[in-house]
């Protein structure tokens, strides 16, 4: 009876935690390859239920005489109370788990596969260790059920495949196809709001971007009415927007940015490159247009592309040889001012977004509008009403209490600066300004150095803490993000006056970065957030005897008496 207690109590661990991974694996479009490949690289395997499943596994061990049916009872009670804890991403994820027919039968086909390993787990052993195999087969699961449905799915896809191509022949809408390492679902959002005032318009849902999601909208949503059609195409490697051209052949296509925001999956910029411009090639091929951004062109691939094929692009930059130039952008706090030449006629393009980024894509989507017939003036008007994009640097008032800049939805280096940036300029007088952040994802090798940059041109009083590149800021926002804490930005005067003072008051010569302690100090009494009835404790690390030492006021000769009132009060 314990051991189909344990049994159970693992089941209800599998049926939730799969979820878990089931998230994670939709996320990698169900490729098992890239599922597997980022277990292992981050890590990802059960450790909680395992630690505990250890723990019995010991006490097995130790205590001999106590009979297996108590410690199978364990068992079971740690799955349960594990599973608990689990959260349900259906629910309470940022992009959350969908649960379509496809996440069902492959939810379905695993749950059945790891019934099976509990089945052999309870029959094979007392020993609680078979069960800690058997959680740690729970990720495997999902791939075995997908190896399993493959061919079933193929069939599937190909029907919705299909029915897509035969929809959108049927209707012949104007396909817009957008692709990016940012900026494309924000372009998207722009020009989809731009053209709906101009003629019925289509745009795929939220971060939709795969085959069988952009299937799956033209099948649901497209209809006789819709002129135009604005497809957003994610790039998984290489092959995968020339296959989403395929499905939907645009007539124009955009191409916001070549970066670093995939660049786990990619590892060079130059694969990035060449991914990104098959939609480049599919324009080629099909007759039309493609509009970029001119930074692109700082890669070798997408420079020949350009050369090659001049008279059917659009470029869109700051610089003076592009099509429409950006000649400034300006952060308002109602949003987004960029000034641009187009054509040799000069406009000012006003959008409710935030972050100075967004002046490019809004760029991009007037440079889209007016290539597709749309008169400047109405792309102008229609630009003013945009809605903000969720997640997206979207800026929520919350009345007279904070302002809440809502950036979730993920990040790359371009974007995360703009946001920082717009700290600033949204922060009321007197103001505070709070970040919350895990960092960046999804860059790969480039993970470290995006996120502590080599600061060039460092220069400081205090010498110690001038150094090329942080060696321990992980370190120190994990202190402070677990203590509850914060921190603050001295500058050289301040912590100058805090060494003279603790010089002083104290006889202390500290060391400027100790002295940027007690300057730190002294603000954060100040602005309330130390109390003065609270004790601090101030770390200094070195003497300032290796510095330059402040000029004296009063000088000692030696062997005369020394006149303690006259120095004290000097």
């Amino acid at each position: 009876m314990s051991a189909v207690l344990a049994l159970l109590g693992f089941l209800v661990f599998a049926a939730r935690r799969l979820l878990t991974y089931l998230h994670l694996f939709q996320q990698e479009e169900y490729d098992g390859r890239r599922f597997l490949t980022w277990l292992i690289d981050n890590r990802a395997w059960d450790r909680r239920l395992s630690l505990f499943l250890a723990a019995i596994v010991a006490a097995e061990f130790i205590l001999r005489g106590v009979p297996p049916e108590i410690f199978a009872a364990l068992t079971g009670a740690a799955c349960l109370g594990i599973a608990g804890f689990e959260r349900d991403p259906r629910r309470t994820a940022k992009k959350p788990l969908v649960m379509t027919a496809r996440a069902k039968r492959i939810y379905a086909i695993a749950l059945a596969l790891i019934t099976g390993v509990g089945v052999v787990a309870m029959l094979s052993s007392d020993l609680a260790l078979v069960w800690i195999v058997a959680v740690q087969l729970v990720p495997i699961a999902l791939v075995g059920a997908n190896l399993l449905l493959a061919p079933f799915e193929a069939r599937v896809q190909a029907r919705y495949w299909r029915e897509a191509r035969a929809a959108l022949q049927r209707v012949d809408p104007i396909v817009i196809a957008i692709t990016g390492s940012y900026g494309k679902t924000s372009v998207k959002h722009i020009l989809g709001h731009v053209l709906e005032t101009a003629a019925p318009t289509l745009i795929t849902p939220g971060s939709v971007n795969t085959a069988m999601g952009i299937a799956r909208t033209i099948r649901e949503r497209l209809a006789a009415h819709h002129r135009y059609f604005v497809v957003e195409m994610g790039a998984y490697g290489v092959g995968s927007i020339q296959r989403l051209c395929a499905l939907t052949p645009p007539r124009i296509g955009i191409i916001s940015a070549i970066g670093k925001a995939h660049y786990e999956r990619f590892k060079s910029l130059d694969a990035v490159g060449r991914a990104k411009f098959e939609l480049a090639e599919a324009m080629r091929d099909n007759g039309g247009t493609v509009i970029v951004a001119s930074d692109v062109m700082e890669l070798a691939g997408p420079r020949d592309f350009v050369e090659r094929h001049g008279d059917m692009v659009v470029t869109v930059g700051a610089d003076g040889d592009a099509a429409l130039i950006i000649k400034s952008l300006r952060q308002m706090a109602d949003g987004i001012v960029a000034e641009i030449s187009w054509r040799g006629t000069g406009y000012e393009l006003r959008a409710p977004l935030f972050g100075l980024h967004q002046g490019r894509n809004i760029a991009l989507a007037f440079a889209a509008a007016c290539t597709l017939g749309v008169p400047p003036e109405d792309v102008v008007a229609s630009l003013r009403s945009t809605p903000q994009i969720a997640h997206r640097l979207e800026v929520k008032r919350q009345g007279g209490g904070p302002v809440v800049i809502d950036d979730a939805y993920n990040s790359n280096p371009v974007g995360f600066a703009s946001a920082l940036a717009l700290l600033d300029a949204l922060r009321r007088p007197g103001g505070r300004r709070i970040l919350v952040t895990p960092g960046m994802a999804e860059l790969g090798s480039e993970h470290e150095a995006e996120h502590a940059p080599r600061w060039t041109d460092a220069h400081t009083f205090a010498a110690g803490i001038r150094v090329p590149q942080a060696v321990g800021d992980f370190l120190i926002l994990r202190a402070v993000r677990e203590s509850g804490g914060f921190a603050i930005a001295v500058d050289d005067a301040a912590i100058a006056r805090a060494w003279r003072k603790v010089a002083a008051a104290e006889g202390l010569l500290l060391c400027p970065e100790g002295a940027a302690t007690y300057a730190a100090y002294q603000a954060a009494v100040a602005d309330g957030r130390v109390g003065a009835g609270e004790r601090a404790v101030l770390f200094n690390c070195a003497t300032g005897l290796k510095y330059p030492m402040p000029e004296a006021g009063t000088r000692l000769k030696l062997g005369q008496p020394v006149d303690w009132q006259k120095l004290a009060g000097s």
